[in-house]
């Protein structure tokens, strides 16, 4: 690849270009200085408010208010960091097709998809995204598809020696007939200039789908696996290579199961191709761009950004979003607007899929010595052997062994890191401290689609897991508000530990869903009065931080309907899947509870799931407990908003003085609106389940009538 980056610097081509707004920079800067400066406000008045606390009651209520009111001016300090030079690009293709003119010059590029369950990960759809990018628009010869199936599925491998004969007819179809949805099932649902050949395309495609799924239906085969195997599906310059690596358990690996398989997929691909350019993938995350690949050398081959660029990462977006997006499974913040927010400072983060790296990222810093015991797993190491040969395979079978591990830096100084459940997240989070940077590639046409949740549970319990994470990240040696900061800047620093300390959003949401509303039961008032000058500093404080939360996701393609959920699903999750994931935390931590582990988010659809998911409606039908806080919360604020009207009602000048807690108390009504109807206007299976509700409205009472003492 030096010699490419030689050849672009020598022509003078032009890669790629990036574009800063000079305006939304400096209004952004602007904006969070007077922010700033109205928080420093609130402070003072809640220091006065300590100060004056005439009761033991007031005291703790101040005290509540305050540690909220600190933690959520944590949180938007650090978020300021997404906002202090956000950078958009764009790639010149037409550049890059003049600097690699014959397939000799194309670097080779290894393909990584993980999968481990064949029930909550159905074959099908791991193969579509095998194929999807087997039919890239790149040399077949320098294309090589690793698939690690954790465990060995024997359908698993039925659907992919299924799937290499396939693609020997599809991929020639692809490139004959321009297809761009590369995703089988993708083109034949959204195609309709039918022909014959497309006809006869669709029907092999069809029973292809019948034989495997008819394999899965009967959950056997003649056949199994369940020790680190590796096989060679289709071999040769018409195909790309198609890998299928069975990765050995082991009861330490579970924890970190993706970051243990990538690490395998790692070592494995260095023994049959080391390619050194590998891209890692979901196995639900199938490419719908067969321009992607030189999408990302437009940035790895550009001499400019130098020998420090470790990765270049693609948004994820996703196929069947409702209308409005019910459980923000988008994650427009996460994805598209923080990440360009990054890319101008050291670059995004690696968010686990849809991300080219660098080979030799994986082995040290940008300027660290290649270690010698690394032998054939080296970055640099020329693979000369046929990728069938008896000594390449046997080199593969020892290096994908579930103890190859021990005693070794796998997973700490080399690959994929370890030590988190949200081991992505760390992995880029250590590579930047390391000194490589990183570029967000977010063409215009989506490189990337996955299928978003359609159930709340599911979503509950990835946020939940990922939280526990991400604390474990925060509370380490590697905290990123020291270890960050040292690394990587202030900045930098912060971003991260914008991320790190995600979970404690869980503390301000909490307090008022419940404290201001109780307090109005109890006659209490905590808020200033409407016409006292503090009660402005609130709303200007509430009004500024949601108009630049909404004026960012509409600016990022989104619509108010859209933004409405999120930020309705931020207080969802801080009530329920980051408390929890919190509580558990400090359970691990207090060696109460150590069974955390990887749980493999579900991609399997349910026919009557997904059809209220059309129609929009929240799926609460299964007993789970982050589901009791919800419904709780729900339930007070509207007990508290009914009680505050008919307070009114009878005192008529009263309004002024709960008139902000009668605000907080209607805001969570009708933001509780779908919980509301899943209590008692649906009759579905998606409704709150009855005890639930009971439950729920039980806690309601008690806690009413703690506060009416």
């Amino acid at each position: 690849m030096e010699d490419i980056r030689a050849r672009a610097a020598a022509k003078a081509l032009l890669l790629n270009s990036q574009h800063i707004s000079p305006r939304a920079t400096t209004f952004n800067r602007l904006f969070a200085a007077i922010y700033a400066g109205t928080l420093l406000g609130l402070f003072y008045y809640h220091m006065a408010s300590l100060l004056n606390s005439t009761s033991l009651g007031s005291f703790l209520v101040s005290v509540s208010l305050f540690i909220s009111d600190v933690v959520l001016a944590f949180m938007w300090a650090t978020s300021q960091a997404f906002r202090m030079n956000p950078l958009l690009r764009r790639e010149f293709l037409e550049n890059l097709n003049e600097l690699l003119k014959k397939e000799s010059d194309f670097p080779a590029l290894d393909v990584f998809i993980c999968t481990a369950d064949p029930y909550k990960e159905p074959p099908m759809n791991v193969v579509n995204t095998a194929l999807s990018v087997m039919a890239y628009d790149y040399p077949t010869c320098k294309v090589s598809v690793y698939v690690s199936d954790d465990g060995g599925s024997a359908m698993t491998l039925f659907a992919f020696m299924e799937a290499a004969r396939f693609a020997a007819k599809w991929l020639p179809f692809c490139r004959k007939n321009e297809v761009i949805e590369r995703n089988p099932d993708a083109f034949f649902t959204s195609y309709h200039h039918w022909t014959s050949e497309t006809e006869e395309m669709k029907r092999m495609y069809e029973k292809m789908k019948i034989r495997v799924e008819n394999i899965c239906e009967k959950g056997k085969i003649l056949y199994s696996s369940t020790s680190s195997h590796c096989y060679s599906g289709t071999v040769g310059q018409a195909l790309p290579n198609l890998i299928y690596v069975s990765r050995q358990k082991s009861l330490t690996s579970n924890h970190h199961f993706k970051a243990g398989a990538l690490n395998t997929l790692l070592r494995v691909s260095a023994t049959m191709t080391n390619a050194p350019i590998i891209l890692t993938l979901d196995c639900d995350m199938y490419s719908n761009d067969p321009q992607t690949p030189s999408r990302a050398l437009c940035y790895i081959l550009d001499p400019k950004l130098g020998n420090n660029l470790g990765y270049v990462q693609f948004p994820q977006k996703f196929r069947g979003v409702s209308k409005n997006d019910i459980y923000a499974g988008e994650l427009k913040h996460l994805f598209i607007i923080n990440s360009a927010g990054l890319d101008g400072l050291l670059g995004p983060n690696y968010v686990g899929t849809g991300c080219f790296f660098v080979r030799r990222i994986f082995f040290g810093g940008p300027s660290s010595l290649e270690s010698p015991e690394l032998s054939k797993l080296s970055p640099n190491y020329v693979v000369e052997r046929p990728i069938q040969s008896q000594e390449v395979l046997d080199l593969a079978h020892l290096v994908a062994g579930c103890d190859y591990e021990n005693n070794t830096k796998w997973g700490s100084k080399l690959g994929f890191k370890y030590g988190s459940l949200v081991e992505d997240y760390f992995t880029g989070y250590c590579l930047q401290c390391e000194g490589w940077r990183s570029v967000l590639c977010n063409p215009n046409r989506a490189a990337f689609y996955g299928d978003v949740p359609i159930s709340l549970h599911v979503v509950l319990n990835q946020i939940k897991r990922w939280s526990i994470g991400l604390l474990e990240v925060a509370f380490s040696k590697y905290s990123p508000i020291t270890f960050g900061v040292r690394s990587m800047g202030l900045l930098m620093g912060f971003a991260y530990a914008h991320y790190a300390f995600w979970p404690i959003w869980s503390i301000p949401v909490t307090v008022y869903a419940f404290l201001p509303q109780l307090a109005l039961i109890n006659g209490t008032h905590i808020f200033p009065e409407v016409w006292d000058a503090w009660f402005v500093v609130y709303i200007l404080l509430f009004l500024g931080a949601y108009g630049e939360d909404l004026v960012e996701f509409l600016l990022a393609g989104g619509t108010f309907g859209k933004w409405w959920n999120d930020q309705r699903m931020w207080s969802i999750r801080a009530v329920s899947s980051l408390l929890f994931g919190s509580m558990e935390f400090i359970l691990k931590c207090l060696g109460i509870n150590s069974s955390l582990s990887f749980n493999v988010t579900s991609k399997a659809i349910d026919e009557e799931q997904s059809k209220r998911y059309k129609q929009e409606l929240f799926e609460f039908g299964v007993l789970s407990p982050m589901f009791v806080p919800i419904a709780t919360a729900a339930t007070v604020n509207l007990v508290s908003f009914i009680y505050g009207v008919i307070e009114i009602w009878r005192w008529g000048g009263a309004w002024k003085h709960v008139f902000a807690q009668m605000l907080v108390a209607g805001f969570g009504v009708v933001n509780c609106w779908p919980v509301y109807v899943a209590m008692a206007l649906r009759n579905d299976g998606g409704k709150l389940p009855p005890k639930l509700t009971f439950l729920s409205i039980s806690l309601t009472l008690l806690l009413c009538s703690f506060a009416a003492l």
